[in-house]
């Protein structure tokens, strides 16, 4: 793999650089025998001087995602949160170059909505449970036995699959814009558990939706328990219990918070509460050590191993000299089709 010259940055360059580094990733322990220190620090410093540079000299921005590992988050990010806030950055993006530290979905949604920037994935494998579940000839065939319904896509879904639906949704957004929606028939892609969700939300809500689903579920959030919540309460009084709309439903029936990644980081930071169980991946956990430290978190997390592909050589490495493999291409006719769903997306949400 391509790496950086270990001489291009002086000693007094590699320390700064060491320093910012450790007072940024200090507070981060969700990664049991990997402290961050200043060894550590200062062994990733000249990686992170190397990229930044990069950035500059070939115009590119990094968007992050909630789930990666910290040192690219705040080491050489740009934009960091979940995939509402980074299509909409790559959207506005005006930068020759997007790299986007997530999975591949998330790489195919900046192509769709920044078609003139060349769009690059540190590790083309960052693919994604619910995304891969269902391709765009199956959401036809699906599609086919549905005629009346509109179709509502999960961002979570590759290009083709934007490219055949209506309308595509966040974990943010979902509730709002079916409720808006005229049709009462909906054909909801690929979440199985998050149209449980919604289902059953709508209905408290009063309002009449039929909601077929695809059989999707996202490997990270489909395998908390409520056993792990009673365990956890009984063991920490006033604990607060923060789920993410892709868990079953009798998960986020326990919780006392649920909501997209960007709305539980939102609550975490604005709720006193002793003690946080996140149910979701843990990257958001070590966001929330970062920017709360004051915040005390019991796990409970679970790991992607799609988002941990990602690494601060791979994307230094991607930004050098891009493999093809490594480049977002698409078919424009398709890009158009999947830009038209979430241009709708964008339409049917209210401004904050």
């Amino acid at each position: 793999m391509i790496a950086p010259d270990p001489t291009a940055f002086s000693p007094a360059e590699i320390e700064a650089e060491t320093d910012r580094l450790l007072r940024a990733l200090l507070p981060v322990d969700c990664v049991p025998g990997q402290p961050w220190n200043l060894e550590r620090c200062r062994s990733i410093a000249p990686l992170t001087l190397a990229i930044n540079r990069l950035k500059r000299e070939k115009n590119a921005v990094l968007l992050t995602h909630s789930y990666v590992e910290p040192e690219i988050i705040y080491g050489v990010g740009d934009f960091k949160g979940d995939s509402y806030f980074l299509s909409l950055q790559a959207r506005e993006s005006r930068a020759a170059i997007i790299l986007f530290a997530g999975v591949v979905f998330m790489a195919e949604t900046a192509k769709i909505l920044s078609p003139q920037a060349t769009v690059v994935v540190p590790d083309r494998g960052s693919g994604c449970s619910l995304a891969d579940s269902i391709t765009g000839d199956g959401l036809r065939r699906l599609r086919a036995l549905y005629p009346d319904a509109t179709v509502v896509c999960y961002i979570n879904s590759t290009a083709e699959v934007k490219a055949e639906s209506d309308v595509c949704v966040t974990s943010g957004n979902v509730h709002g814009i079916i409720a808006r929606l005229p049709a009462r028939r909906i054909l909801f892609v690929p979440d199985r558990l998050m149209a449980d969700n919604v289902r059953q939300e709508l209905k408290q809500r009063g309002i009449d939706k039929e909601i077929i689903s695809s059989d999707g579920t996202c490997l990270v959030h489909d395998h908390f328990t409520t056993a792990d919540i009673a365990a956890a309460r009984a063991r920490f009084p006033g604990l607060k219990v923060v789920a993410h709309p892709e868990s079953p439903v009798e998960i986020t029936a326990a919780a006392d918070y649920t909501g997209s990644t960007g709305g539980m980081m939102r609550y975490v930071k604005s709720t006193p509460a002793p003690y946080f169980l996140m149910l979701t991946e843990c990257g958001l956990v070590g966001r929330l050590q970062v920017e709360d430290p004051e915040k005390h978190f019991i796990g409970g997390c679970r790991l992607c191993p799609y988002m941990k592909l990602n690494s601060l050589a791979k994307v230094y490495a991607a930004l050098a000299a891009p493999r093809p493999d490594q480049i977002i291409t698409l078919d424009e006719d398709l890009r158009r089709r999947a830009a038209r769903s979430l241009e709708r997306m964008f339409e049917l949400t209210p401004a904050t």
